[in-house]
């Protein structure tokens, strides 16, 4: 290993991200590496890290890579592997764009779950292809201290329970995860949404992530929300034909989330890098020990 090694700062709607370009995959992250990264006193401080590796090079992207050159080995806060991001794919896709491996248009992401496209608009926003929702059947209760709610079950790749809420203080302060009954509907754990209405087509959120604790903003939660909120209202484009529309607030901006009748969402939303510099490796290699 090297004894210093690249990375980025980045955040989507401060969902942030240390970003470690790695092309052919040469870089070692165990969990525990990834942690120390991650840890916000003691390393640079992310709610993940963003691994960016040509698909060709991966062993768990090699099958996507006819369709997009880039997989994003996408790590939670604590170490743990994930299969999708939604602010994390638009905090990627600008630093391929800022790297100069793409330009404004469309691309193709790799990730665990699935390949994503991608638009990097001349505004500057990106809007990022999410795939369609699943809605498992089977009733699910989350909760917080003595409140407990009924929530929708949606997966976006990965496991979403979306509660609404009279109030987001509700939630509590989300440090530790919210309980949620049966244990079968999520055997790995779940992302949990509590919602409140802002206005007509208007939501806001808060998020607790699993593997990372509360965090300023959730795409695939955002998704997740916009599906739910859809369904509670009435809405399923896939019935009506047309495409239901939803402004999603969370702590730390808005994302705007259409899911079409064809089954695809599309989120959007910016995505910036911050800083960048290196990694100290003999640093990283004590940390993990």
């Amino acid at each position: 290993m090297s004894t210093r090694i690249a990375f980025l700062k980045g955040h989507g709607t401060e969902n942030d991200f240390v970003i470690v370009p790695d092309p052919e995959n040469a870089i070692d992250l165990p969990p525990a590496a990834v942690a120390a990264l991650c840890d916000r006193r003691a390393g640079i401080g992310g709610d993940g890290l963003l691994h960016v590796v040509r698909s060709a090079a991966h062993p768990e992207a090699r099958a996507m890579a006819a369709e997009a050159e880039w997989f994003m080995d996408y790590r939670n806060g604590d170490g743990s592997v994930a299969e999708m991001c939604g602010n994390g794919v638009r905090v990627f896709a600008r630093y391929l764009q800022r790297a100069g491996h793409v330009a404004e248009g469309d691309l193709a992401v790799a990730t665990r779950g699935g390949v994503k496209t991608v638009h990097i608009a001349k505004n500057g926003d990106i809007t990022v292809g999410m795939g369609r929702a699943r809605l498992p059947e089977g009733e699910v209760t989350v909760g917080v201290g003595e409140r407990s709610w009924p929530a929708r079950n949606v997966n976006m790749g990965n496991p979403h329970a979306v509660a609404f809420v009279e109030d987001l203080t509700h939630a509590g302060d989300l440090l530790a995860p919210p309980r949620f009954s049966p244990a079968s509907a999520y055997p790995d754990g779940v992302n949990v949404e509590f919602v409140v209405d802002r206005g007509p087509g208007h939501v806001a959120l808060r998020v607790h992530e699993r593997g990372a604790g509360e965090t300023r903003s959730c795409g695939t939660g955002a998704c997740a929300v916009a599906v739910a909120t859809a369904r509670r209202d009435g809405a399923d484009p896939a019935v009506t034909g047309t495409p239901a529309t939803y402004t999603v607030d969370v702590p730390g901006g808005t994302l705007v989330i259409t899911e079409r009748p064809d089954g695809e969402i599309e989120m959007t939303g910016p995505a910036v890098i911050v800083a960048e510099g290196e990694i100290d490796a003999e640093w990283l290699e004590t940390a993990v020990r």
